[in-house]
């Protein structure tokens, strides 16, 4: 058949170019499957400069070709290899440039691990309710444990790093392996009795739980709702140290802490042995120059009150007392020595100049007393009171009263008689003698 019958025969008499179909054939695809799971073994995986891979997926009959871009790579606990069985979750999709048919995935998990991340989610969430990871029920670790209990399998590399760690860091601890199984149908169980078996010993004072990386198959048994509720009942304090740093595990959660390798959590559960040799020799420095300083402070102080004591105790101060009376009684032995020969002579000079005084003194002042007495006795009032007459004062002042115009009504007066004194009172008083006085005037 000719080129040109064929064309003829098209009925619709429309033509694609590779583009065209190519984008048709895409936008079919996308829009008839949405996103899917497939499982398949990788092969010809690629992983170029840009971070993305490229790898298809293949069965014994058939492959496709994936890709899966760098940005849903972050969050991988596991790195693909040739060989590995997958599963990819992404959109059937058609590379329009060279008409590749082809599955873009966003994500990429273990062949399982998605039924067992789902299940993972569902214990997790169930014992997050129960309160199994609350912050109230986390019990302190001690900080200079001398025993400490490992859970994990005795013939593991976790093992030997755990050992390693605490032989450097912390070589006084005493450690008790509880060896198990870590991965498959008996694990769960033996880590379980193991914990419970450690709690009953009650002869460490922490636990390590744990094991070295892997997928999420081989991390299970610490995933198991029967280790968790191990872990929650434990009276000794655990420490989590599944997998590695991207791991995360149910034992994790209810832990009392969650060391991202066992390495790192021989470290945290031991104290360093040199920073504490070095922080306690700091110490010991500093300690001793405070007791340095606080010594020298302290003898300058007990100098100074030895000092002080000495100037005022009780010897000191009788001994200073001494010497002072001792400077006293020769200064006055020896003004003594001097002033009574001199005094004594000025003495015997005084008396034997008073008899001769004495005797020509005394006679004379003698006839002087006597002219006082007879002058005395001449101006005295006593012989006039002797003879009748009465001197009148006033006993406020003492003032001699000689009028009657000196007086008042209800005066009190003391009259001095010869042998004695009237006290009176003043009733009236008679001018008398001015009446006389008046009268003789008159007469005149």
């Amino acid at each position: 058949m000719k080129s040109e019958d064929l064309m003829q025969n098209d009925q619709s008499g429309r033509f694609y170019t590779p583009t065209e179909l190519n984008h048709e054939a895409r936008l079919h695809l996308e829009a008839g499957f949405g996103r899917i799971w497939v499982e398949g073994e990788i092969s010809n995986l690629s992983r170029p400069a840009s971070g993305h891979m490229y790898f298809s997926l293949k069965d014994n009959k058939a492959q496709i070709s994936c890709a899966l871009f760098r940005s849903n790579t972050y969050g991988m606990n596991f790195k693909p290899e040739n060989g590995m069985l997958v599963r990819a979750r992404g959109r059937v999709s058609l590379y329009e440039a060279r008409g590749n048919y082809q599955l873009i995935a966003d994500s990429l998990v273990r062949s399982g691990e998605g039924l067992l991340r789902a299940k993972f989610e569902l214990l997790k969430n169930n014992l997050a309710r129960e309160g199994l990871f609350d912050e109230a029920h986390k019990k302190a670790l001690p900080a200079f444990p001398r025993k400490i209990a490992v859970i994990t399998s005795p013939s593991g590399a976790a093992l030997r790093d755990i050992l390693n760690v605490l032989q450097r860091r912390w070589p006084l601890a005493a450690v008790r392996v509880y060896g198990v199984p870590v991965q498959g149908e008996e694990a769960a169980p033996a880590i379980g009795d193991a914990l419970i078996a450690a709690n009953k010993h009650n002869w460490a004072e922490v636990i390590l739980i744990g094991r070295g990386g892997g997928s999420l198959e081989d991390l299970w048994a610490f995933n198991e709702e029967s280790v968790a509720r191990a872990i929650h009942a434990s009276e000794l304090p655990v420490v989590s140290a599944v997998g590695h740093e991207i791991d995360f595990s149910i034992s994790d959660f209810v832990a009392d802490l969650r060391a991202p390798t066992p390495s790192a959590a021989a470290e945290l559960i031991s104290p360093d042995q040199l920073a504490l040799k070095q922080h306690l020799s700091g110490q010991g420095k500093r300690l001793q120059q405070h007791s340095m300083h606080l010594l020298q402070r302290l003898s300058q102080k007990l100098d100074h009150l030895a000092h002080r004591l000495k100037q005022q105790h009780p010897g000191q101060r009788l001994a200073q007392h001494r010497k002072l009376l001792q400077q006293a009684a020769y200064r006055l032995q020896v003004t003594a020595s001097r002033i009574i020969p001199e005094r004594s002579r000025q003495l015997q000079e005084l008396r034997r100049r008073l008899i001769p005084a004495g005797k020509r003194i005394v006679p004379e002042r003698g006839r002087r007393l006597q002219d006082l007495a007879r002058t005395l006795n001449a101006l005295s009032p006593l012989p006039t009171l002797a003879r009748g007459y009465a001197v009148v004062t006033d006993p406020g002042t003492g003032t001699a009263i000689s009028s009657v115009k000196d007086v008042y009504p209800r005066q009190n007066l003391v009259t001095q008689l010869d042998d004695g004194q009237v006290l009176s009172t003043v009733q009236e008083t008679n001018r008398t003698r001015l009446d006389s006085e008046n009268d003789q005037g008159e007469g005149t």
